[in-house]
């Protein structure tokens, strides 16, 4: 594995030199304080990020303000409260997209949602104590604890949402195997994610850059 420097100048002979591939990695997600979102987006960013695994995102996007109203506003308590009376409107419901598996996964979430606001000091307070550098950590507790959250999905909820998250995207996934941390340009498997864990902390402690920042700039050293 190569210093990350390398990297960065990789990156900047495709995308205008390293100042400007510097300001195109950066994380436009980043919020100065998680612990401060209401669990009410936070919980629609995770549905949104679930609708969108497998269908064209563009889809998803127009049928928004559909699924905010469906959805009573993503409101944690109150969907976990009345989700199972809910169920049958919502699987008939024209302003969203109608697929009763993801739609009762979000009811789901909105139980696990309301249980850490609850219990936990708050869903966001949940997320922005989670240590950085223990990302798949995260995203395991996540899947375990919610629905249908595995995969990409739990990564692009925790980059969208604020959380200072990588992604193993293709690209960074080829940047990666270039660069001898995985043999593959896929990350499939637990050790492969504890690769590229490794890797990415590995390059914050040299760097000093955010792990969302170091995870575009791997894709971007791609091409």
């Amino acid at each position: 594995m190569g210093t990350f420097d390398k990297v960065i100048e990789r990156a900047g002979q495709h995308h205008g030199g390293r100042e400007a591939v510097l300001a195109q990695a950066r994380n436009a997600h980043g919020v100065k304080n998680l612990s401060k979102v209401p669990a009410d987006r936070l919980l629609s960013t995770m549905t949104r990020c679930m609708f969108n695994a497998g269908f064209n995102w563009k889809v998803i996007e127009a049928k928004w303000d559909g699924f905010e109203a469906a959805f009573e506003g993503f409101d944690p308590a109150k969907l976990a409260f009345f989700g199972d009376e809910m169920m049958g409107d919502l699987v008939s419901d024209e302003r969203i997209v109608r697929n009763g598996q993801k739609i009762k996964a979000t009811l789901e979430n909105a139980r696990m949602v309301a249980e850490i606001e609850q219990n936990e000091g708050g869903f966001g307070h949940f997320l922005a104590s989670w240590p950085a550098d223990d990302q798949t950590g995260l995203m395991a507790t996540l899947n375990k604890r919610g629905s249908r959250l595995g995969g990409a999905t739990a990564q692009y909820f925790l980059r969208f949402c604020g959380w200072d998250a990588w992604i193993t995207s293709g690209d960074m996934c080829a940047a990666l195997k270039r660069e001898g941390v995985l043999d593959k340009p896929a990350a499939t498997s637990k050790g492969d994610l504890a690769k590229v864990q490794a890797a990415v902390n590995g390059w914050h402690g040299e760097s000093g850059l955010p792990r969302a920042t170091i995870s575009r700039l791997l894709a971007l050293s791609t091409g």
